[in-house]
């Protein structure tokens, strides 16, 4: 069993950075694939970032490639989002997933966190 808590939501303006952290419970965290994933209002929850178990393999959504940066420190049992260059796009509740089979489609992740808003004015 995992549980995840997201923290580091807040109301930034355009052009600001925020740190997203997942903190994990659970002794099998760091053999897990993590993820992000955001939502909008109005709109199906989609894909930011992942990254594999020892944290040597990454990969982003277009809209965030360049600008965000996923990590994780297993020895803390806690994965990142380092968001620079926020736009008022990027606005939603963002949320944490981990999966032993990996972090591709929504409906197929196992463990999610309670989600952390983040809100970027313009």
């Amino acid at each position: 069993q995992v549980q995840l808590v997201e923290s580091g939501g807040g109301l930034v303006q355009a052009g600001g950075s925020l740190r997203l952290s997942c903190a994990a419970s659970g002794r099998t965290f760091r053999r897990y694939p993590m993820g992000w994933f955001r939502q909008a209002p109005g709109k199906e929850r989609e894909f930011v970032a992942r990254i594999n178990w020892s944290g040597g393999a990454t990969d982003y959504a277009d809209s965030v490639k360049g600008r965000f940066t996923i990590s994780r420190d297993n020895a803390k049992n806690t994965v990142y989002l380092q968001m620079n260059s926020l736009k008022p796009e990027d606005t939603a509740v963002y949320y944490c997933a981990a999966d032993p089979e990996g972090v591709t489609k929504v409906d197929d992740i196992r463990y999610w966190g309670q989600g952390t808003q983040v809100t970027v004015s313009s």
